[in-house]
């Protein structure tokens, strides 16, 4: 991972750091919501203020506005990032295919599918390497410390809901990636094999590409099972956060700890924090498969081993 993580930011460190500004800009607005959404319900009753309530339903529409215009813009310059990564690795696999001076090279199908797929799930990775996690974890801590400056015992239930969550998936998340990195292995030998059956025992072939198919399928199977079940236990914690949240809230208005307005901005804050959790933890399983898929770039050539891009080489005419 470290070195996927140095050979990113060699090479796309300035552009990495206008991402990370924007991150912690979106992050650091996260919990600006809340406020307003707190204090609008606390003022909703007979003696509510007109002025009051536009003021704070202007403010409240502001801070949404202002924080879509920098999410357009970290996702849009984190995307062409990614795309531009996904041309340049294209290039070096292609390019060091034709050069004579290349030791180490893919064959036909194994290019066919680097170039397809595989450069695909790598660059649009880089794209999100550094922003993405940033973004997520500004995010979540933005909320839950506003929620725990608010009412400490709905903040630390916050944090109590979180920690389940990463454990389930550091756990399972390992043997899915040995599925993911088992399975590109066999779809590059069936995409090699096909491109060579013309020239071979063409039943021989037959039969062992349709058995790699058949092995594909029982592999995507078993990370079915697994990204399944992980996002089944994350939505039944989700389920007893909420749960939570009205308990305690309910016992703490019950003894004059807190207002309703606090215990929504509880429930808001879930809410929003399962979105940026959630987004984590793709983050780590989408980590974990570039990181396979990194590797197995590297050791099917030597391109990124040389110190400069490789081009293709024209025939004189």
């Amino acid at each position: 991972m470290w070195d996927l993580y140095a050979r990113i930011w060699r090479n796309t460190g300035r552009a990495q750091l206008t991402l990370v500004v924007l991150s912690l800009i979106v992050a650091a607005l996260a919990a600006a919501p809340l406020q307003f959404q707190k204090d609008i319900i606390n003022s909703l009753g007979p003696d509510l203020e007109i002025a009051q309530l536009l003021w704070l339903c202007g403010g409240y529409l502001a801070v949404i506005i202002v924080t879509n215009i920098f999410k357009f813009a970290l996702n849009y310059k984190s995307s062409v990032l990614g795309e531009d990564i996904i041309r340049r690795i294209r290039a070096s696999i292609y390019g060091a295919h034709h050069n004579p001076d290349t030791k180490r090279k893919p064959n036909t199908g194994t290019l066919a599918t680097i170039i397809a797929a595989e450069a695909e799930e790598v660059g649009r990775f880089v794209g999100q390497a550094v922003a993405n996690p940033l973004l997520q974890v500004g995010t979540l801590v933005s909320v839950v410390s506003y929620v725990a400056a608010t009412q400490p015992y709905l903040g630390g239930f916050l944090v109590l809901i979180i920690l389940p969550q990463a454990a389930i998936v550091l756990v399972l998340q390992e043997r899915v990636n040995r599925r993911v990195k088992e399975r590109t292995i066999v779809l590059r030998q069936a995409s090699s094999d096909i491109s060579e059956e013309e020239v071979q025992n063409i039943h021989h072939v037959q039969e062992k590409i349709l058995q790699d198919f058949d092995q594909i399928f029982l592999t995507r199977r078993g990370i079915f099972k697994l990204k399944l079940s992980m996002k089944m236990a994350m939505n039944v914690i989700s389920g007893i956060g909420l749960v939570g949240i009205l308990l305690i809230g309910g016992l703490l208005m019950r003894e004059g700890l807190s207002d309703v307005g606090t215990v929504v901005a509880a429930i808001s804050a879930l809410e929003r924090i399962n979105g940026p959790w959630r987004l984590l933890l793709n983050f780590y399983k989408e980590l974990s498969a570039a990181r396979v898929k990194f590797e197995l770039i590297l050791k099917s050539s030597d391109a990124f081993d040389q110190p400069k891009p490789v081009t293709v080489t024209k025939k004189a005419s």
